[in-house]
């Protein structure tokens, strides 16, 4: 069982920054490999970003390339979003995910565990 705990989310203007954080439970979290998605109101939960379990390999969305960094620290247990030059589309509810099968990882069935969400409100 792994629970996962985003925080770091918030109000912030047009071409700002932001940091989510997402802390795991357990100590298997490097067998897991990590994703973020997110969830604007009224859409489908949207694929942004995956990070293999040593944190070598990432897959971002074309939607994000560029101006999102995912990063993780096993020793921490925890799986980092760094967002900038943030624009009001990238409004939504965002959701870490913990993985434990070997494929593309930017599919919502995939995934295991998820966290409870994170809102991040971009201003224009």
């Amino acid at each position: 069982q792994v629970q996962l705990v985003e925080s770091g989310g918030g109000l912030v203007q047009a071409g700002g920054s932001l940091r989510l954080s997402c802390a795991a439970s357990g100590r298997t979290f490097s067998s897991y490999a990590m994703g973020w998605f997110r969830q604007a109101p009224g859409k489908e939960r949207e694929f942004v970003v995956d990070i293999s379990r040593s944190g070598s390999n990432t897959y971002y969305a074309d939607s994000v390339k560029g101006r999102f960094t995912i990063s993780r620290d096993n020793a921490k247990n925890t799986v980092y979003l760094q967002m900038n030059s943030l624009k009001p589309e990238d409004t939504a509810v965002y959701y870490c995910a913990a993985r434990s099968n070997y494929g593309l990882g930017d599919k919502p069935y995939e995934y295991d565990y998820w966290g409870q969400g994170t809102q991040v409100t971009v201003s224009s």
